[in-house]
């Protein structure tokens, strides 16, 4: 990863919110199957609708464990973003998932993304190469031991999760706090010496802070989520709709 790739997240189980995020112009978008009731079946429509339109599918698993990470690879999934993975120990189980042997362990199927046993041979000689593999930065052990993470042959690159990584310091959702401020630039500092990409989840549905975050040498970007963008528009509209309609009675 050298250029910069703007993605977002998807919690809401309906092709739906797949075609019009994809349709809105992201390179990615995440099915997030850590935090969210999406399914297997709902998971592999979710890839199908996402790589129709064009747009790269990933899938954000529910724990660094290779009977998670294969189903949603069968399924099509061109992308993992690991949770929690704050070693190097975690880093070479995450890749040991995803990659066929030589290179890891992956377990070797015939479903969807292998054309459903038709297309294994042409899919095996590519797949260890073209697969992303994410590991999520979210907690301040991760952040102590990043550069033998960021060393582990086959992780393309992290991404920080920012609402538990400032938990782990007990301040969560306080981005301005001085001590969360000094491992996301620990963070940085490390990343930019090792040469492996840098990531973020801007939660905020503001642009200005996505910018940010590029002007800092972030590459890989999650631009804040479904519900996210759908509530804050709701609450904004309406909101103005009660504060400059004559005669409007606020039944709350």
């Amino acid at each position: 990863m050298n250029e910069v790739s703007i993605g977002s997240w998807i919690t809401l189980g309906h092709f739906s919110i797949a075609e019009i995020m994809a349709d809105a112009g992201f390179d990615w978008l995440c099915i997030d199957m850590e935090h969210s009731v999406i399914d297997y079946y709902e998971a592999e429509q979710l890839i199908a609708t996402i790589e129709a339109k064009g747009c790269t599918p990933y899938v954000r698993v529910g724990a660094n464990e290779p009977q998670f990470i294969k189903r949603v690879l069968d399924a099509g999934a061109k992308g993992i973003i690991i949770p929690m993975v704050n070693s190097g120990k975690d880093a070479r189980k995450a890749v040991n998932a995803v990659k066929y042997p030589p290179v890891g362990r992956r377990g070797v199927g015939l479903a969807r993304a292998q054309g459903y046993g038709f297309d294994f041979e042409d899919y095996s000689k590519t797949v260890n190469s073209e697969t992303k593999v994410i590991a999520q930065i979210e907690h301040v052990d991760a952040i102590n031991n990043l550069e033998e993470i960021l060393l582990v042959d086959g992780i393309d690159g992290t991404i920080i999760g920012p609402y538990d990584l400032s938990g782990s310091l007990g301040k969560p959702g306080k981005y301005d706090d001085l001590d969360v401020k000094d491992v996301l630039s620990n963070y940085e500092k490390i990343s930019k010496k090792v040469g492996v990409t840098m990531g973020y989840h801007v939660i905020k549905p503001d642009y200005s802070l996505v910018l940010e975050k590029i002007n800092t040498g972030y590459e890989f970007i999650a631009f804040s989520l479904d519900t996210i963008f759908l509530g804050t528009t709701c609450r904004e509209q309406v909101r103005m709709i009660k504060e400059n309609a004559k005669g409007f009675r606020d039944k709350n």
